[in-house]
Parts: structure tokens; sequence; C-alpha cells
């Protein structure tokens, strides 16, 4: 009887750590454990890795993290000038990295069509690639039974088949060269489903059914790390898709306590990329407590989010309640 109360009472311990800790963290508590006592970003030095959606937000952060540690960057977006701009400050952040070191490639994710081209170039600018970081990507403002099934296929396109196809070119190339790494920026909302972003939902957890099965194939050659931040203060509201194809949400996303910096989720990112972590969470307290128990506790979390209600969800997420477009 010792023996199981023994037993009891750790797991009882084990599961109430997962209550106790999420309220003073930022992060899930294996990737602020490697944030501790892990590879920190500059053991990421010389790595050549390359960037997609690198002209704003967490992608652009990333850069600076990147290359603060000594990494060889290759930045792609559509937005040129916004690129430059990139360049720029990531050779400020580093007097050691050299022109050369950090190359831009413009380029529209969703012309599937150049994406071997793309990779190519990169080969050749540098004679290899060993991380591949798929960070584009667009949000969603809208109520589900009205989205407009093109909009779903938008969304589709650019928040998944995009990222597979880019991807599969670096699976073949890093099978040929012996290993690499995958990084995948996707959200919380691929297991916990975010309020009016019903397309959005399903692109992300689209991502993680493809990356998954990625793991499990290709586990000795191919480290992949899917990256899942909650709210973060970034102006991406304003490009997010709607119920209507074609029509932007147009609104500046509310500066509020309950959101990550951009700058402090790259920093997350780099240590969980420096560590090969397999599936990490980037949140807030408010949020990351949600996140663990609908994880760890999934009968009372799917009643909890019936309590809070969608009002309080959304709020939680966007600081606000918006008028619907």
């Amino acid at each position: 009887m010792a023996f199981l109360a023994t037993v009891g009472l750790s797991a009882l311990l084990y599961y109430f750590s997962y209550l106790i800790f999420p309220s003073i963290l930022d992060c899930d508590i294996l990737l602020s454990f490697k944030e501790i006592f892990g590879k920190p970003i500059s053991s990421l030095k010389g790595k050549i890795i390359w960037i997609t959606g690198a002209s704003s937000g967490i992608g652009e952060q990333l850069a600076y993290v990147l290359a603060k540690a000594g990494c060889k960057l290759i930045l792609s977006a559509r937005r040129v000038a916004e690129l430059e701009q990139v360049k720029k400050k990531c050779l400020e952040e580093n007097k050691y990295l050299n022109d050369n070191d950090v190359e831009l490639y413009p380029l529209d994710v969703l012309n599937l069509e150049s994406h071997e081209k793309a990779f190519l170039h990169v080969i050749n600018k540098f004679g290899k690639l060993d991380i591949l970081v798929n960070n584009a990507g667009r949000s969603q403002r809208a109520q589900w039974e009205n989205i407009q099934i093109a909009v779903d296929r938008e969304i589709f396109e650019l928040n998944v088949l995009s990222i597979v196809s880019l991807s599969r070119l670096a699976v073949r190339y890093f099978l040929q060269t012996g290993y690499g790494q995958i990084v995948i920026n996707s959200s919380v909302a691929g297991f916990l489903p975010a309020i009016m972003s019903g397309s959005y939902n399903g692109t992300k957890h689209a991502l993680h059914g493809y990356f998954k099965s990625l793991m499990l194939e290709h586990s000795k050659h191919i480290d992949v790390t899917i990256v899942c931040p909650g709210p973060i203060q970034t102006n991406f509201l304003a490009e997010s898709f709607t119920e209507r194809s074609c029509v932007k949400y147009g609104i500046n996303t509310e500066i509020d306590k309950n959101k990550i910096s951009a700058n402090r989720c790259a920093t997350l990112m780099g240590i969980a990329i420096a560590n090969k972590l397999d599936e990490v969470w980037i949140a807030k307290p408010s949020v990351l407590r949600l996140v663990y128990i609908f994880y760890c506790f999934p009968n009372f979390g799917k009643w909890f989010l019936k309590i809070l209600g969608p009002k309080y969800l959304m709020k939680l997420r966007d600081a606000k309640v918006p008028s619907q477009n």
C-alpha cells in the first residue's frame, strides 16, 4: 500500500507541477529548462540558415537573433525594401559578419514553381544548407459559417502547401547530405483552436499532421522543430485573412501585457532550434495555463473553455473583442 501511495502521490505532484510552472513561465517547461541548462543559441555559429517571411514580425527578429549568434543567413520575403533593412540591422548586430554572409532572396512562397530555383540558389551561394525556417504565413479573423471556400483554399496554399513544397526539397537534400533541420512556425492553435479563425486553425493542425509524420519517418537524419507561439506582439492583424477572398482584416494589433514580444519569441525560438526540440510552446502565463490544462486534462479543458466563453477567449487573444469586418 505504501508503494501505491508513493506512486499516486508522485503522479499527483507531476500533474500539479504542470499547473504551477506555467503560471510563472512564458514557454513550456522543457524549453524553459533548456534556456538555462541547454545549448546556447551561440552553438549555432556558422550554420547556414534560410528564413522565409523574414521581412517583419517573428521572422525579422529571428534573423537578428541568429545573426548575433554568428549564423550565415538567407532571408526571403516579397518585400525587398524591408528585407534590405533587415539585412542592414543583421550586419550591425554582428560586426564579424560581412555582406556575403547575409543573402537576400526575394521570394513569393505561393509560387511553388519557383521553389526549386530558390533552393538551388541557396546551395550555390553557400555550398550547403543546414536549417530551413518556414516562417511565412498569415492569421485570420472570421466567423466560421461565413468563410468563403476560396478563403480556405488561399490560406491553405500559403500556410500549408507552400511550406510542404519547400520543405520537401529540403528533406530530399538533407537525406542526400546526411543531416538537416526543418523549423516550422506553427501556433498553439495547432492543437488548441482559436476563436474566429476556423480556416487558420485548420492550417496549423495540418502542419502538425504533416511534420509529425516526417519526424517519425526520418528521425535519424532530420530534426523537425515545431514552434507554437500564442499571442505575439506583432502587427499581424492588419494582414490577416477574413471571411472573404482577397480582403484583409486591416485592423492594427492592440498592445497588451498578455502578448509576448516578437524579440522574446524569436530568442526562445533560437533556443529551441539550438537544442533540436521537436515541439515548443511560447506564450504568457494567461495563455500557457490554458494550453497545459487542455493538454494534460483534455476532458476538463473542453468544459473549462466552454465556461470561459468565446468573448473571453477572443479578448485574451487580441486584447479586445473587435467588430466583424
